[in-house]
């Protein structure tokens, strides 16, 4: 039974994952980490990594950006793989992820639904096919909550659609001071946050008298939860270093 340790447990992502976990009997949250140390379920919380010695197989995170240098470093001492859900990473941080998976193992990704993992793939063989006939936009929506902004998911299509272009494309977030016609070598990205809105993603292929789009929508965070628990098993007992994701976990299945 892998025992998890959870960063950012009393956050919302936290919460739902504790419950998915306390319905499965082969996993098993042992401490929990975060600012509020409030023990809202069966497990000790610890506001720092440093106090929590105990036993550990893997870590997720549903924490904060802010957070990640610390959780790494406690990572590395104890030689523990940990799964990386939390977004908003600076290029500095994503650098530091990078480097700490030549240590041990981590797991990385924007987004843990399955869903969104299949429609990269529907992405890469539409800018493939389509290359550079077609404009490309990506607009997301979230909850007025979600502090990045676009949301890491966001940038995550952008890339699968970018790596298949036949262009080197560049990411236009704010056209309101422009005043010119849309370049053909660009990929707008937009976001939208009000009410309780989950998680959706659209990507529009933009050609003449025709738009091709493929959506996306998260209808709960469990989608999400279950894809970090679905990381964290198959993460768990691995200690060869290296960076993992999402089709790693599903080409495994």
């Amino acid at each position: 039974m892998p025992k998890i340790v959870l960063s950012g447990c009393n956050g919302r992502m936290g919460r739902v994952i504790t419950e998915i976990c306390a319905a499965k009997p082969d996993m098993q949250i042992v401490a929990g980490f975060d600012l509020n140390t409030q023990a809202l379920a069966d497990y000790p919380v610890f506001a720092h990594p440093a106090d929590y010695t105990g036993p550990c197989d893997v870590v997720i995170d549903f924490s904060n950006a802010a957070l990640t240098e610390d959780l790494l470093a406690y990572c590395k001492a104890r030689k523990l793989p940990v799964v990386i859900c939390t977004t908003g990473h600076s290029p500095e941080q994503v650098a530091m992820i990078e480097a700490a998976s030549k240590e041990i193992p981590v797991f990385r990704s924007g987004n843990m639904s399955v869903g969104i993992n299949l429609m990269m793939d529907l992405l890469r063989k539409c800018a493939s096919v389509l290359g550079a006939d077609y404009n490309v936009e990506v607009v997301e929506a979230h909850h007025n909550q979600k502090l990045d902004a676009p949301s890491g998911t966001a940038l995550m299509l952008a890339d699968a659609v970018s790596e298949s272009l036949p262009y080197e494309a560049a990411y236009v977030y704010d056209r309101h001071e422009r005043r010119e016609k849309r370049p053909p070598h660009e990929i707008g990205i937009h976001s939208i946050r009000g009410g309780t809105i989950v998680g959706e993603h659209s990507v529009l292929f933009c050609g003449r008298d025709e738009v091709i789009e493929i959506k996306h929508s998260a209808l709960s965070r469990e989608v999400f939860a279950t894809g970090a628990v679905q990381a964290a098993a198959f993460l768990a007992g691995k200690t060869a270093p290296g960076l993992y994701n999402m089709s790693h976990v599903i080409a495994a299945q």
